[in-house]
Parts: C-alpha cells; sequence; structure tokens
C-alpha cells in the first residue's frame, strides 16, 4: 500500500509527463479529459450501483480504476497550472469549516439546526 503525498503525486506525475516532448495537454484539453473521465467513472457507478447493467461485450473496470484515471487528469491539470494541490486542499478545507460549519447536523448534536 502507499501513503504517497498529494505532492510527491504531483511531482510523480510531473516526472513522468516530462519525458516526452509534447509535455501537458493544454488547459481545455484536459478538461476534455476530464469530462471523459468522470463520464467513465459516472458509468461504472452506474453498473455497480444503477439499474444498468454491464453489457457481456464491456471490459471490467473498476471504480477504484477510474477514480485513479480522474485523479491523474486532475494532477495533471494543477500541475500544468502550476497549482499546488496540496494548499488549493488547505483553503477549500477552510473554506468549508468557516462558511458551513454550522450547516449540517452534527453526529454529537441532535438538535436541528436551521
Amino acid at each position: 500500500m502507499s501513503d504517497k503525498t498529494i505532492k510527491e503525486m504531483q511531482k510523480e506525475v510531473h516526472d513522468y509527463i516530462s519525458q516526452f516532448k509534447e509535455g501537458y495537454f493544454s488547459p481545455l484539453a484536459l478538461m476534455a479529459r476530464l469530462t471523459e473521465e468522470l463520464g467513465e467513472l459516472a458509468r461504472e457507478v452506474n453498473h455497480y450501483y444503477g439499474e444498468k447493467p454491464k453489457k457481456k461485450t464491456e471490459e471490467t473496470k473498476t471504480i477504484d480504476e477510474e477514480l485513479a484515471d480522474l485523479l491523474f487528469v486532475i494532477i495533471c491539470l494543477a500541475n500544468s497550472l502550476n497549482i499546488n494541490i496540496e494548499e488549493a486542499f488547505d483553503m477549500v478545507m477552510h473554506k468549508f469549516k468557516t462558511r458551513d460549519k454550522d450547516r449540517w447536523t452534527r453526529i454529537d448534536n441532535k438538535e436541528e439546526i436551521e
């Protein structure tokens, strides 16, 4: 099992992409790939939890594989735009912990929060 940090994943993806002359795709192309991968994830979730079974001819893929494909493209997009995902994530978590701190009913609080 791997306990890589996001920083390590960003470096690993960068090292991989850097060995090719083409480098990173453009942000717009990466958005198209992100959309494609998200669709593939949605399809797998639908097969496992929805009403649409796989066709006998369809390749077996797992939700983990599709999530990882999505993560790879997200990292490519972040790297191509020089975004540190760990820092961006910390900013988002701060936002949720402050802006939305009273939005949901906490497990330890039985009262309804309006």
